[in-house]
């Protein structure tokens, strides 16, 4: 046999025992699977994303969205059209169509649309406002059943580290649930006009652009606040949210809807809820008046204000500790009790002056 022949055989064998070899090692070999993996079973949920789960299916119908639309005048039709303006959240208030929001997602603002969490979406007329709390109220006509309002909380009885959802549209994305803590309470928020909103819950659920007149709800499903504001140097959430209590809700919202505004008498003494928990710890029991307006009933009624001290410190004045036979123990629940009055309405308060206890009549003025 010529050499090149024998050549070519052992090619060929060699190549068929390599080719075998490699049969025999894929028939070894575990086949490639093409289905998808078992699922692995991941047991029950855990208490907290039960009640969790549980709060949120309770409390989303009564969450809405809230569009605004703006008026634009086109010169060269020379006509006025309206145009998408924002868009902000809210909660039913009530089962005869009113909804509460922020003052600021209206304020501006020449139409708004409502849309439930069933779908529907509804024109909104305005009710009223109230600027220096940013409450708004608005109603709509739902031609049939009427979302469930909100179980309404306390927020008086408040405790930082309580658990606090939030419930609204940041940045459009519809009924968007973020969870918390209470991080802080009576925070005090300056603005661009106006005075500072005091007393404000801070937590630290996600409050981001969208979010603003949604509610916050504590672990029982009540509302205690609504979501207001957020210290960010982004615009986004930065852990910092505020909302504004639901005991100055509950007492500014009936009066808007009354009567279109709120507009409370005014005593004319200057008070601050920080001063008077810090007073509190101290064994003293009411409102402290840290100043008095000029012209107002208050001097009037001759009320003396705190003063500083020899040594810096503050030397309390009079403490309101009543008004018309409602015992005032903080600043809301003054403001409460003034909510029952009008401009004009003559009212007794019970000071503490000097550790004695004393009565003097002061005339309520209509507000600033």
């Amino acid at each position: 046999m010529p050499p090149h022949a024998r050549k070519a055989i052992a090619i060929v064998t060699a190549a068929a025992v390599i080719g075998a070899a490699a049969l025999l090692a894929m028939a070894a070999a575990p086949s490639l699977s093409t289905q998808p993996r078992s699922v692995t079973p991941r047991g029950a949920l855990t208490p907290s994303e039960e009640t969790t789960i549980a709060l949120f299916e309770q409390t989303r119908a009564s969450v809405v969205s809230i569009t605004t639309a703006g008026q634009v005048f086109d010169p060269w039709t020379r006509r006025t059209q309206q145009v998408p303006r924002g868009t902000g959240s809210g909660f039913v208030w009530d089962e005869a169509g009113h909804v509460v929001t922020n003052n600021h997602v209206i304020e501006g603002a020449s139409g708004a649309r409502v849309a439930l969490a069933d779908g529907r979406s509804l024109p909104a007329r305005l009710v009223g406002t109230a600027p220096s709390q940013d409450i708004a109220v608005l109603r709509i006509d739902p031609e049939g059943e009427m979302p469930p309002p909100l179980p309404i909380g306390r927020s008086a009885d408040l405790q930082v580290g309580q658990s606090v959802l939030a419930i609204g549209n940041p940045f459009g994305l519809d009924w968007t649930l973020t969870t918390g803590v209470v991080s802080a309470l009576d925070r005090e928020l300056p603005r661009e006009r106006g005075p500072a909103i005091d007393g404000l819950i801070q937590t630290d659920a996600a409050i981001n652009p969208g979010n603003s007149g949604g509610p916050l709800i504590d672990s029982a499903g009540r509302l205690i606040g609504m979501n207001t504001a957020i210290y960010s140097p982004s615009g986004s959430s930065a852990g910092i949210g505020f909302a504004v209590p639901v005991d100055t809700v509950n007492r500014v919202v009936p009066q808007i809807i009354e009567t279109g505004r709120y507009s409370p008498p005014t005593l004319g003494v200057v008070h601050d809820a920080r001063i008077n928990a810090l007073a509190r710890q101290r064994g003293i029991e009411g409102v402290l008046v840290l100043g008095v307006r000029p012209g107002s009933p208050a001097e009037e009624a001759g009320l003396r204000p705190a003063r500083r001290g020899e040594t810096g410190g503050l030397v309390a004045g009079d403490i309101i500790i009543g008004l018309d036979g409602r015992d005032i123990a903080t600043s809301d629940e003054l403001r409460g009790a003034l909510d029952d009055h009008a401009p004009g309405d003559e009212v007794e308060l019970r000071l503490l002056r000097d550790g004695r206890e004393i009565s003097v009549k002061v005339a309520l003025a209509p507000p600033d």
